[in-house]
């Protein structure tokens, strides 16, 4: 049996969408419904149990539940990089990870763990996935400072787990992110953009050095990220650690807006405008995933090109009737 925390939202409900493809479908989810559409990215899934996240720690429940896992994905967390309530973020993304931590621990159970490449800040040292370096990175948001201290306290206690994978995600696109609204990626947001007024708009640079638009991402597709995350599973042998998850290829913003136009059969029309004031000083200008890590651990890893990632997504998806991901898709 597979526990997957935040098997609702997107990274989540895109796993379970390539388990289900893989014939597994004994898959107990976790997660927070509420009055959002994330239900929708469940429609097209095949699980065994939903349990809201307050039901889930019900005395004897999660005890008995560990018994009977085979892995752990733990993708449930507040991922909005926006949110500046330090209490909420250390409740959803430190305190929850370590209680399932935990559980993990004392059942040997394998633990994937999203983590992020917010931890690494402005990038004043750079993207290497070296865990030796990890009290050094300074995160500009409380997100990325909350994915910082659970970062360090697994390191702090790595020999207490069996087997453990944290994965510093990079900028995560495709389908079935649509309930997220302002954290939804620049692909989703520029198709509404161009079906409704025919052009994109980007942020001016306010930095020397970076044109406006080519501010420098390392935008991995979805599926891609999910294919990563299930070679982990099946690799018994990887070793234990923080790994970096992008595609090691900086692109930018231009790139993916250019990308979108041509998928959807546009002419190309961008407008730059101000980027807001109020997130002027912890904007990230480059980002882009050493990858050298992971791929020795998962040799057999490939990646969407940017251009293929965003055709694939707008026409198999976005332009299509029934935009989820599917186990029949």
């Amino acid at each position: 049996m597979i526990l997957v925390t935040g098997g609702a939202g997107f990274i989540g409900s895109a796993l379970i969408s390539e388990l289900n493809r893989l014939g597994l479908t004994n898959i107990v989810i976790v997660d927070r419904l509420g009055d959002s559409t994330k239900w929708k990215n469940l429609k097209e899934l095949k699980f065994y149990e939903y349990f809201p996240v307050e039901d889930f720690f019900q005395s004897g429940m999660i005890e008995d539940l560990f018994k009977e896992l085979d892995f752990v994905f733990h993708l449930g967390a507040c991922s909005a990089t926006t949110e500046m309530n330090m209490d909420y973020l250390m409740s959803n993304n430190v305190d929850f990870s370590k209680n399932l931590l935990a559980y993990a621990s004392e059942n040997k159970v394998p633990f994937v763990y999203a983590s992020s490449a917010a931890t690494y800040g402005a990038g004043e040292i750079g993207y290497e996935d070296d865990e030796s370096k990890v009290p050094l990175l300074r995160a500009l948001n409380p997100y990325g400072y909350s994915k910082q201290l659970l970062d360090e306290w697994v390191l702090q206690n790595r020999d207490k787990f069996d087997r453990w994978y944290g994965l510093k995600f990079f900028n995560v696109f495709g389908p079935n992110e649509y309930h997220k609204g302002e954290m939804r990626s620049l692909v989703h947001k520029a198709f509404g953009q161009i079906q409704e007024t025919g052009k994109v708009k980007l942020f001016k640079s306010h930095r020397e050095g970076f044109k406006d638009g080519e501010q420098l991402r390392d935008f991995i597709y979805v599926k891609d990220a999910v294919n990563a995350m299930i070679e982990l599973m099946r690799n018994a042998e990887a070793q234990s650690g923080l790994y970096n998850l992008g595609t090691g290829q900086a692109r930018s913003f231009k790139d993916l807006a250019k990308a979108t136009f041509k998928a959807m059969g546009k002419t190309e029309n961008i407008e730059y405008i101000p980027m807001p004031e109020s997130i002027r000083d912890q904007y990230q200008y480059y980002t882009q995933a050493s990858m050298d890590r992971l791929k020795s651990q998962c040799p057999g890893l490939s990646f969407h090109s940017l251009e293929d990632a965003v055709k694939d997504y707008v026409q198999s998806y976005l332009l299509s009737e029934n935009q989820h991901l599917s186990y029949l898709k």
